[in-house]
């Protein structure tokens, strides 16, 4: 698949692939179709595009094999099936596959196309490994992106430097799974902002981690990111230095949100909205093109989490105008 012809194409989507989840599960499964639908009603300058499934290969640049045939192939364990969250059927192959694919399309349209900003309406599947998945993550969509970019931005430009990747995780959860894709590679920079209490219990060490207390709301959030973009921006800095290309992506969960059932933080609102515009401001001040994932949300009223959500893409399609007219970026 070559990339995106040039254009306001910025998010990609994937829900008409519905897991068959028993009554009472407790992942939100609408929120996808809901968020697609409000974007369509509210977001009119956002064009909405189905996306493709990922490859087997694209799959190996960060899974082993084994666990990839295990999944296709549907022989997970019974284990197996309870780390993720979800019992395994031919859907939640393809839909685990076009999570990857959603963010590969965002990561070729920001960088390949020139666009700047794309999304995947859903993925951050931040909790799967190379050899399992977890918490409701099969496949990792930002890892699998990252890997192919660089593959794709080398091939395209031999002799120059390999593409460095900064991965902007604030979900609140850790990104334990990417954080163990890249443990031992110095070209990815992991920042992860999440709970310091909450799931996985027992964490994986990005480049930075930064651990929030039960009950922290704006101010001390926003002064935590505030100091962790300044250390992931001196990284990318230093390689921009060396004449290496750069490029991120960037987690926005929405279960910071105070209506989060499983967050544990007080963010409002206003406080989200602060949040996703300085990661896009202090990307769009040094011309570093981003992929979007939204990743978590578990409202206790569902409307609250795809609110947050829409205010991240809406925020997304503001950078993404000032992408192209530089001069008018504050």
């Amino acid at each position: 698949m070559g990339p995106p012809e040039s254009g306001p194409v910025l998010a990609f989507h994937s829900d008409t692939f519905v897991l068959p989840l028993p009554a009472g599960h407790p992942f939100p499964m609408p929120k996808y179709r809901l968020l697609r639908q409000s974007v369509e009603q509210g977001l009119p300058g956002i064009r909405l595009r189905d996306c493709e499934p990922a490859s087997d290969g694209e799959l190996a640049l960060a899974h082993d094999p084994a666990w990839i045939a295990a999944v296709l192939e549907g022989t997970t364990t019974e284990a197996q099936q309870r780390e993720i969250g979800f019992p395994w059927s031919e859907r939640m192959v393809q839909r685990a596959r076009r999570s990857v694919g959603a963010t590969i399309a965002a990561a070729r349209c920001a960088l390949i196309a020139g666009e700047g900003v794309a999304a995947n309406l859903a993925g951050g599947t931040h909790h799967a490994y190379p050899h399992k998945g977890s918490g409701y993550c099969v496949f990792n969509d930002v890892a699998v992106a990252a890997r192919l970019m660089q593959a794709e931005h080398h091939r395209a430009r031999p002799g120059s430097p390999l593409l460095r990747v900064l991965v902007i995780d604030l979900d609140v959860h850790q990104g334990n799974g990417t954080a163990a894709i890249f443990a031992d590679d110095r070209t990815v920079f992991t920042l992860s902002l999440h709970g310091a209490r909450n799931f996985p219990f027992r964490k994986e060490a990005s480049s930075l981690d930064v651990e929030l207390p039960d009950g922290c709301g704006d101010a001390e959030y926003l002064a935590s990111l505030d100091t962790a973009l300044s250390q992931a921006l001196a990284w990318a800095d230093a390689h921009a230095a060396a004449g290496a290309p750069l490029m991120a992506f960037y987690v926005a969960g929405a279960d910071p949100h105070e209506g989060d059932r499983l967050g544990r933080l007080k963010l409002t609102f206003d406080g989200l909205a602060a949040r996703d515009a300085r990661v896009f401001a202090a990307l769009r001040a040094q011309r570093i093109p981003v992929a979007v994932s939204m990743a978590g949300g578990y409202g206790r009223d569902l409307a609250d989490t795809v609110a947050v959500h829409h205010q991240t893409l809406a925020l997304a399609f503001g950078s993404w105008q000032r992408w192209s007219a530089p001069e008018s970026t504050s």
